[in-house]
């Protein structure tokens, strides 16, 4: 009885140790293995992913444009790059990718195109937009490539599908109104200005000009049937410096964001518009 009953324990003791070794396996296929099966898609084939997540952007509910006076913004030196990073094309980024720009000789702080998201959706989602008195708003990228965003599109609210979108855009040149073949992004010829009403008047904004104005006090001393211009950075850090604007502003003693600085150009726009 004793060696059976030994056999026995032997054979649970040889039993069970397969078993748990089983089990830890399925536990970390479960647990660690899906996740570069998931990311694997997304990085080896970027535009056949968003393809099947995005099959085309979303048209946000506006009012029609009408012949009032409207406004054109202008994102100069938007930090938007692709470059291969392993196997793989990618937007850049500096908390992503901040490894590979300084294996690159580039500062890892110039690469934020995060701004461009915030600044798009302070614009697209402001009353003004709404209300139909946006025109248009253009991004000028770092490395020179100008893009169209039409007013009413409806950009992703999370940086990761906003990054997805803008891979996509600078790869194809452009991205259309889903089910529609209207393109609401797309890549077009320079210079900017040859795009611009030619009674507008165009105003560049940064901290560094000497102008210091209160908005709502400046943009009433414009005459009402012109349609304005404002030119903001899109860059982390410098100034931007055109040949086609008209007025160089600031709207605050102190150095403000993008988004920030669109929000209070678009209030007292509505303010003055009477846009609720």
């Amino acid at each position: 009885m004793t060696r059976a009953y030994g056999g026995k324990g032997r054979k649970r003791k040889l039993a069970e140790p397969k078993y748990d070794r089983q089990e830890d396996q399925d536990y970390h296929q479960e647990d660690q293995q899906p996740q570069p099966k998931r990311q694997e898609p997304e990085q080896q084939q970027p535009p056949a992913d968003n393809n099947e997540e995005l099959p085309g952007i979303p048209i946000a509910p506006t009012e029609l444009q009408t012949d009032k006076p409207n406004v054109i913004f202008i994102l100069e030196k938007a930090s938007l790059e692709v470059a291969k990073v392993g196997k793989t094309y990618q937007l850049l980024n500096s908390d992503e990718h901040g490894h590979f720009l300084r294996k690159n000789n580039k500062n890892p702080g110039d690469y934020r195109p995060d701004i461009t998201h915030q600044a798009l959706l302070s614009i697209l989602d402001s009353p003004l937009n709404k209300a139909g008195r946006l025109r248009t708003v253009y991004i000028k990228t770092e490395k020179g490539v100008l893009i169209e965003v039409k007013p009413y599109v409806r950009i992703p609210r999370t940086f990761k599908r906003f990054s997805g979108v803008m891979l996509e855009l600078l790869q194809k040149l452009s991205i259309s109104a889903a089910g529609k073949r209207e393109k609401l992004l797309r890549a077009i010829k320079n210079p900017v200005t040859q795009y611009l009403p030619l009674n507008s008047r165009k105003i560049g904004l940064s901290y560094s000009s000497d102008k210091l104005v209160t908005m709502r006090d400046y943009v009433s001393t414009i005459p009402s049937n012109t349609d304005l211009v404002f030119v903001v950075g899109a860059m982390a850090h410098g100034k931007i410096e055109t040949d086609y604007t008209e007025d160089y502003i600031a709207i605050s003693g102190y150095p403000l964001s993008a988004a920030y600085c669109i929000a209070r150009i678009c209030n007292a726009l509505e303010d003055m518009w009477k846009i609720l």
